[in-house]
């Protein structure tokens, strides 16, 4: 009988003291939850001591965990004025954090909350929440405005940084010389020895007082994200090849003068593709003979016939290569991409600088036609 009423005893002991640590762990968890989002000088030490006990014992692993090993750059902005509840769920929608409530009271609990800074960001899904957190707490400190010229090639990009921003130009051409570093789903598929040529995308771009070459890649391969790469997984999903696509239209960028005649120019080398005719394009030839260090140049002016037969050891030349070069020769703006997208219908082989010299192009169908147009 004793026995019994001390097990009893004990079992309504257990019982009280489970429904004890019941009530408390629900207190702490509606405290947790219920931790004002006012400024970090207004929260209580029962406050930080609630929140450091629940991240500390609780969600150690989640705040080191990232969101996936997926480590493609995503641009994420945040808005001036914004409460971090909303950065925080925003980062979940767009799969960089997990939890958002677990990012906004670790925030909370650091103090960063005061400190978010407005602005575009790059963030990746593999970085966690601790690393994500700093990284938006980077000043907003004095920028640098550049604008990228269409159909500039790498070197040229590169020189033309360090000129204008102090940009290491040797660092840059490194580090552009295999897309396959990358992380971007539009630079997976290529060829191993690939570099970022034409998808360096030019544009005018915001950039942190003196950036780091990386800086400008990846701000440059998210505007190509952004703007480009839709279009041409549009035209992957109707059976066509993107990176072909956007080799032709470096030729256009570099050929065409006159936005209007992008999709003609375009068209005469559809059709030749189309009959098996070499394209014979100028800045193929060009972009195989390099940097001319006479004329100062990537684009040899005054090209002669033995130009025109060089044969240069990657293939780009296509007066002496038929079908397309292995890659751009450049890197073309989106006006460019859209008219080897949408190109002209036209029975044009052949076109010619016209001879008023205001850029445009006369076009022709037959060769001797071409001929009676050239200029004398």
């Amino acid at each position: 009988m004793r026995r019994t009423r001390s097990l009893i005893l004990r079992g309504v002991i257990f019982a009280i003291a489970l429904a004890a640590l019941a009530v408390a762990g629900w207190v702490w968890t509606q405290r947790v939850r219920g931790v004002n989002l006012a400024g970090p000088q207004q929260m209580t030490d029962l406050d930080r001591w609630v929140i450091g006990t629940y991240l500390d014992l609780l969600r150690g692993n989640d705040l080191t965990r990232p969101a996936s090993n997926d480590p493609t750059p995503q641009t994420f902005v945040v808005n001036p004025g914004e409460s971090v509840a909303s950065i925080a769920r925003r980062l979940q929608a767009q799969g960089l954090i997990r939890d958002a409530e677990l990012f906004r009271l670790y925030v909370r609990y650091k103090g960063l909350d005061a400190t978010l800074n407005a602005g575009a960001f790059t963030l990746r899904p593999n970085m966690n929440v601790e690393q994500i957190a700093l990284a938006l707490q980077r000043s907003a400190g004095r920028e640098v405005q550049v604008t990228i010229p269409e159909g500039r090639r790498r070197e040229e990009i590169a020189q033309f940084l360090e000129e204008q921003l102090g940009v290491s130009a040797n660092e840059f051409i490194r580090l552009t010389s295999r897309a396959r570093a990358y992380g971007y789903p539009f630079l997976r598929g290529l060829p191993d020895d690939a570099s970022l040529e034409g998808y360096l995308f030019p544009d005018t771009y915001r950039l942190p007082e003196n950036p780091t070459p990386q800086d400008v890649i990846l701000r440059m391969l998210d505007a190509f994200g952004a703007k480009a790469a839709p279009l041409l997984e549009q035209a992957r999903a109707e059976g066509r090849n993107p990176h072909e696509l956007l080799t032709l239209a470096s030729i256009v960028e570099r050929e065409a003068v006159l936005p209007a005649e992008r999709p003609l120019i375009a068209s005469v080398y559809f059709n030749r593709l189309r009959v098996g005719q070499p394209l014979q394009a100028d800045p193929t030839t060009q972009y195989a003979l390099g940097y001319q260090p006479d004329q100062k140049t990537w684009w040899k002016k005054g090209l002669t016939l033995d130009d025109l037969k060089f044969v240069d050891s990657g293939g780009y030349n296509t007066y002496v290569n038929p079908g397309l070069p292995p890659g751009p020769i450049a890197n073309p703006g989106l006006s460019s991409i859209q008219a080897v997208l949408q190109p002209a219908q036209t029975n044009y082989f052949y076109f010619v600088a016209s001879c008023n010299g205001d850029g445009s192009h006369q076009f022709s169908v037959t060769f001797e036609e071409h001929l009676r147009k050239l200029c004398r």
